[in-house]
């Protein structure tokens, strides 16, 4: 099972280290190479994806990411900032899929911000379509650099389109989770996101969205237009099983749910191609003001390779006792700043990974 290991910046280095430390404590037997990401790589060779890096990723069986992004690049070139890594990752993998889970550990129903009624037994799960929507579509209106300062055009637009075949790919995949789920005992049910009453985009998803659940009599589907789907997860998130929207709704509703979890240093991510690739890493980002310190939470980064190990290296059982170690861990009342409360034990990044593979 071949790893491509990218940290990145930031604190990405940090909490990567501790999940490679944990799947090495598997009884799995793993190839990793590390390869450079991000502003390192930019530092270092000159872009934020090497072809090198790419190479080694399109060969592996899966990606363990940790993060991209520090506000000394902000004045770069969009096509050479960081963030433009993963943007290629997903477009060159084909990554059209980005499952965020948002789960509350019983441990961690004091460390919401949402009443522990509200919160308690939260498993709820968020499909992003990740390679469609405004971040793909054409843009216009650059700006530049000069002095440290922005100038350029006085008006800008990026351009917001779906095709049908991109949709129903997307809906396929959520109906059939929602499935798995229901077999597992959750309500079956997909709520399709979108903004069909302002947007011709969101009118097609609906549409298409609609025709899809058609083939899966078995799951209830509703929807619901973005603004009030943002205002529903904090008001009654167990209302929700599987949410399916777009690449820009998506990426704001699933860190609003990060946070009914108490921490978005918890939530672990999958971005998932058609033969099963994927690439995992935390929901969060790289942090760079935690960089070095010892105090982030590596949970979100461990999570993740147990989502790799459940969906692209077919190790659910392997995956599951990663997950039963980090229930553990917390159980026993050990905590990173971020989800530290009175009466618990305050640990750094490099403890927790330790805790986890203790309790494997």
């Amino acid at each position: 099972m071949k790893i491509a290991v990218l940290p990145g910046d930031g604190i990405g280095v940090e909490i990567v280290a501790e999940a490679v430390k944990v799947l090495n404590a598997l009884d799995c037997r793993f190839e990793m190479e590390t390869a450079l990401v991000g502003g390192v790589a930019y530092e270092a060779i000159g872009h934020p994806l090497p072809e090198s890096t790419l190479k080694l990723a399109q060969e592996a069986d899966a990606v363990l990411f940790g993060a991209v992004g520090d506000w000394k690049y902000d004045t770069l070139e969009r096509a050479l900032r960081p963030e433009q890594a993963i943007l290629g990752l997903r477009k060159n993998l084909g990554l059209f899929a980005n499952f965020r889970p948002a789960l509350c550990f019983d441990a961690l129903v004091g460390a919401s911000s949402l009443k522990p009624d509200l919160i308690a037994g939260l498993d709820i799960v968020i499909i992003r379509e990740l390679t469609g929507d405004v971040y793909f579509g054409k843009p216009r209106g650059r700006r530049t650099a000069i002095d440290g300062h922005f100038v350029g055009s006085e008006e800008a637009y990026d351009t917001m389109r779906y095709s049908r075949p991109e949709i129903e790919r997307i809906a396929h995949l959520a109906f059939g989770a929602a499935q798995k789920r229901k077999a597992a005992g959750s309500m079956g049910r997909v709520t399709s996101v979108d903004k069909a009453n302002v947007l011709e985009t969101s009118q097609l998803w609906r549409d298409v969205v609609a025709e899809v659940g058609t083939h899966y009599p078995d799951i209830m589907l509703d929807h619901l237009y973005v603004d009030n789907a943002a205002m529903q997860l904090v008001r009654q998130p167990k209302q929700f099983d599987v949410i399916v929207t777009g690449n820009l709704f998506g990426d704001i509703l699933s860190d609003e749910a990060s946070m009914l979890t108490g921490s978005i240093g918890m939530l672990p991510s999958a971005s998932i191609n058609a033969q099963g690739q994927g690439l995992f890493e935390p929901s969060h980002g790289s942090a760079p003001d935690l960089a070095g310190k010892g105090i982030a939470n590596p949970l979100a980064t461990i999570l993740s390779a147990a989502m790799m190990l459940r969906f692209s290296l077919n190790q659910p059982e392997a995956a599951q006792r990663i997950e039963v170690a980090v229930k553990k861990v917390l159980a026993q009342g050990l905590r990173t700043a971020d989800i530290y409360s009175a009466g618990t034990t305050c640990v750094s990044t490099v403890e927790m990974g330790t805790a986890v593979v203790k309790c494997l």
